[in-house]
């Protein structure tokens, strides 16, 4: 690899790198090297197809394109073709089954009722105690009393309070109360995972979409190579996007941001269909997977897909030093630590912007990720 000259550099090939390279090449015609220590491109949006079944599997679990942001779709369609998939997630809770996100036929089921949706905000409100939990300027001071607030305690005890603990190893009301922002709660019947107006799968899998993201013949790819294996050769001029955590970039040395880890375990299943859907949650605590995945509900344009399916099971776990971080955890805490790391790149690389989801310590949907990644270009 030639590193005179180089311009411009980027260590990470998922969607923040990928975006940033893509326009590098593509706007400004410069040559850029996307570095990437694992083997693949697309970071944790990977697939790959099962050559035992042909299924399009997720290698870190599902991942459906969604946003609201037009600039984004525009943007992103110029590498994929999507399809109309509209997410549908279930969950199992004591041995029956629930939609989710949490809607009208998730109440009327769980109550046995048969409420309609002008009766639902009276109807959570009393089961939320008739106001808002108690907490300072009124607004809810841990995960539990946000959950507690939008449902109510028995349902956040069936589908939120097991499911949470396992996710993050931790009780909610040591969790934050804005990650429960990520679920949103309805009173009509609506089962859609997702309400943006663009969703859908890239026809081609996500291999395809970041294989055409970076064919520009400017990007020069190196997959199994990490940042510090090429630190020392990179020009001091050099501009680099790096997407990897700021804690090891900087060897720890103001301590250890904390995340959340993951390990799934796949299956071969001798029938056509197991679950009937994409993703199947699991809100009982003592189970100890949060998930289970059957990736061939992702692509119902390919057919039945064979006599034969692929589960993935998604287990939580801690997370330690060489581990793939997962979750950032993002706790009054970690911010403060976050914030001192952000100090020292500004101070001592200003040649260098962090970001994704693992430089920015942010759990970002991935069109946040692209949205994100077209800003930093246009600063540019």
């Amino acid at each position: 690899m030639k590193w005179s000259g180089l311009k411009y550099l980027v260590v990470g090939a998922g969607l923040w790198g990928g975006v940033i390279a893509e326009r590098i090449a593509s706007v400004l015609g410069e040559p850029v090297v996307v570095l990437e220590r694992r083997k693949h491109t697309g970071g944790n949006c990977h697939s790959f197809v099962d050559r035992r079944t042909g299924i399009e599997c997720h290698a870190y679990g599902t991942h459906v394109f969604h946003t609201g942001i037009q600039r984004v779709w525009e943007y992103i369609n110029r590498f994929a073709h999507f399809t109309s998939y509209r997410h549908k997630v279930l969950t199992e809770y004591r041995g029956r089954i629930y939609q989710m996100p949490i809607s009208l036929p998730t109440i009327n089921s769980f109550y046995g009722l048969n409420l309609r949706p002008y009766e639902v905000e009276d109807f959570i409100l009393r089961e939320a105690g008739g106001a808002s939990p108690a907490a300072p300027c009124g607004q809810p001071a841990n995960l539990e009393e946000k959950a507690v607030s939008l449902v109510g305690r028995p349902l956040y005890e069936a589908f939120i309070k097991g499911y949470t603990q396992k996710q993050w190893g931790r009780d909610p009301r040591d969790l934050p109360a804005e990650i429960i922002n990520r679920l949103p709660v309805r009173a009509n019947y609506n089962t859609d995972y997702f309400s943006d107006p663009w969703q859908g799968m890239p026809e081609s899998g996500y291999a395809g979409l970041f294989e055409a993201l970076l064919r520009h013949p400017k990007i020069q790819v190196e997959l199994g190579v990490s940042w510090k294996d090429v630190a020392d050769q990179v020009p001091a001029s050099c501009r680099i996007f790096y997407s990897g955590p700021l804690d090891e970039f900087f060897d720890y040395a103001l301590g250890a941001l904390e995340w959340r880890g993951l390990r799934f375990e796949n299956r071969l299943e001798p029938y056509r269909d197991v679950q009937g859907t994409a993703v199947l949650n699991q809100a009982d605590g003592d189970v100890p997977f949060t998930r289970t995945h059957e990736y061939k509900h992702l692509h119902p344009e390919r057919g039945a897909q064979g006599e034969q399916s692929i589960l993935t099971r998604e287990y939580p776990r801690a997370f330690s030093r060489g581990d793939e971080p997962y979750y950032p955890v993002n706790t009054p805490e970690n911010e403060r630590l976050m914030g001192l790391y952000r100090e020292r790149l500004a101070s001592g690389h200003p040649n260098m912007i962090a970001g994704g989801r693992l430089g920015g310590f942010r759990y970002m949907d991935m069109d946040k990720t692209i949205d994100f990644a077209l800003s930093v270009f246009a600063g540019l």
